[in-house]
C-alpha cells in the first residue's frame, strides 16, 4: 500500500462521546445535536424540517459540519424525545442504534457534471446495509466512509473506508486514506466497502477496542485489506483534498444548472435553509466545504436572492477560505469569540493569512478543522498565534 496519512495510534481512555441526534452533546450554550446526512443528500421537504427544528427547539440556526452533517446547537434539556421523533417523521433516523455511525461523504455532483460515473446510488444502498448489520452500530462515531467519483473532491478527506472511481469499470478500495490496491466493479462497490468496513470492526476488536479511526489502528490497513483477500494492484496515488469545493453556477451536462450556495463559517439560518428549500428544484446536498448544492435548476435566476440572505455563490469570495469552531458563547473551552472576529476580519480585509484556507479555534484542540492543506488561527490568552501550511 501507499503510505496514507501519519498514523496516530493512540489508545483512548475515554468512551467515544461523539454527539449524535439522540445522544446530545451538553455545549455552554445548550444541547448540541449532530444529524447524520449520508452523502449529504437531502430533500427539500427534509430541509425545511431541520430548519423548523433549529428554530423550535435550538438557536435558530443549523451548523454544517467539515463531514457534510448538521448540527442543532442551544437544545433545551428534554429537547432530544421532540427532535429524535421530528427527525424520525421524515426519514432523517431510519436506525436508532446506528444513527452515529452513518457518516458518509460523496462527490458534490456526482451524475450531474464530471466525475468518471454517478455515485448517487451507493449512498442509500451502503446506509441500508450499514443499518441493517446489528454488528456495526458499535463502530466509532467518528467513523468515515467516502465515495469518490474519480473527480478526487473527496478521496482525500481521510476517510477509514473509501471508494474512488478510477475508470467507469474499475474501482479502487482506499483504506485510511491510501490506495489499499483492492480493485472492484461498480456493482461491486458497496459490498467491498461494507466488507472492509466490518474487517475494520474486528481489527479493532482484536487491538482493544479502543481505536477511533483505522489509522490509529497497528498496521490496520493493510491487515484490513489482507482480511478482504484476493490479488491486488499496484496503488495509485489518491488526490489530495481541494483547498476549496466549488461555489456559484456549475452548468450540469443536462443543460440544467447546479447552484452551490457556500454559508459563511457553516452557520445556516433556519430562514435560509428555508428559501434553499423553496429554490429546489428536486433536492439538496450538503458538502464538506460547508456549502449546499442546489441541482437541476433551469436558470439561475435565484442566485441573487440567495446572496441577499449572505448566502456566497462568488468562487473569489474570501469565505471560500475561512471556517472557525463554535469558539465563545458556545464553548466553555474557548478563549474567543473567534466566529465573531473572523467574520470581522473577513469585513475588513484584515484575514492574518491572506488568499490561504484559514481555520480558526478557539483553543489548541481546533474542532471541527478541515482535512488537507489549512492554516491554524488559534486563540491564546494574549491573541491570536498564527500558523501557515
Amino acid at each position: 500500500m501507499t503510505s496514507g496519512p501519519t498514523e496516530d495510534r493512540r489508545l483512548h481512555a475515554r468512551v467515544d462521546a461523539c454527539p449524535g441526534a439522540l445522544q446530545l452533546h451538553q455545549a455552554a450554550d445548550g444541547g448540541l445535536a449532530r444529524v447524520r446526512i449520508p452523502g449529504g443528500a437531502l430533500t427539500a421537504a427534509q430541509l425545511r424540517v431541520l430548519g423548523a427544528a433549529a428554530r423550535d427547539l435550538g438557536d435558530g440556526a443549523l451548523e454544517l459540519t467539515s463531514r457534510g452533517n448538521l448540527q442543532l446547537r442551544g437544545l433545551p434539556p428534554g429537547a432530544d424525545g421532540e427532535l429524535g421523533a421530528r427527525l424520525a417523521d421524515a426519514g432523517l433516523l431510519p436506525s436508532e442504534t446506528h444513527e452515529r455511525v452513518r457518516n458518509v461523504l460523496a462527490s458534490a455532483l456526482s451524475g450531474r457534471t464530471g466525475g468518471l460515473l454517478d455515485v448517487r446510488p451507493w449512498v442509500p444502498e451502503f446506509d441500508a446495509a450499514l443499518c441493517a448489520d446489528a454488528g456495526l452500530a458499535d463502530l466509532p462515531g467518528r467513523y468515515l466512509a467516502a465515495f469518490d467519483d474519480g473527480r478526487g473532491d473527496v478521496a482525500g478527506l481521510g476517510a477509514d473506508v473509501g471508494l474512488l472511481a478510477l475508470d467507469d469499470r474499475t474501482v479502487a478500495l482506499l483504506l485510511a486514506g491510501a490506495d489499499s490496491g483492492v480493485r472492484t466493479t461498480p456493482d461491486g462497490a458497496v459490498a467491498i466497502a461494507l466488507a472492509a468496513t466490518r474487517a475494520f470492526q474486528r481489527e479493532r476488536a482484536a487491538q482493544g477496542g479502543t481505536a477511533w479511526r483505522l489509522a490509529e489502528l497497528a498496521a490496520g490497513p493493510a491487515r484490513v485489506a489482507a482480511a478482504l483477500g484476493g490479488s491486488t494492484s499496484a496503488p495509485v496515488t489518491v488526490p489530495p483534498a481541494p483547498l476549496t469545493g466549488p461555489a456559484g453556477a456549475v452548468p450540469q451536462v443536462d443543460g440544467r444548472t447546479a447552484l452551490v450556495a457556500v454559508v459563511p463559517l457553516g452557520r445556516l439560518t433556519a430562514d435560509q435553509a428555508d428559501l434553499l428549500a423553496d429554490t429546489a428544484a428536486t433536492d439538496v446536498q450538503v458538502t464538506p466545504w460547508r456549502s449546499v448544492v442546489l441541482p437541476d435548476l433551469t436558470d439561475a435566476t435565484a442566485a441573487a436572492a440567495l446572496s441577499a440572505t449572505g448566502l456566497v455563490l462568488d468562487p473569489g469570495s474570501p469565505w471560500l477560505t475561512v471556517t472557525a469552531c463554535a469558539g465563545r458563547p458556545g464553548c466553555a473551552k474557548s478563549l474567543a469569540d473567534v466566529r465573531g472576529d473572523a467574520a470581522r476580519a473577513v469585513a475588513t480585509g484584515t484575514l492574518p493569512l491572506q488568499g490561504a484556507r484559514q481555520h480558526w479555534s478557539g483553543c489548541e484542540r481546533r474542532c471541527g478543522r478541515p482535512h488537507g492543506d489549512v492554516g491554524d488561527v488559534v486563540a491564546t490568552r494574549s491573541g491570536y498565534r498564527i500558523a501557515a501550511t
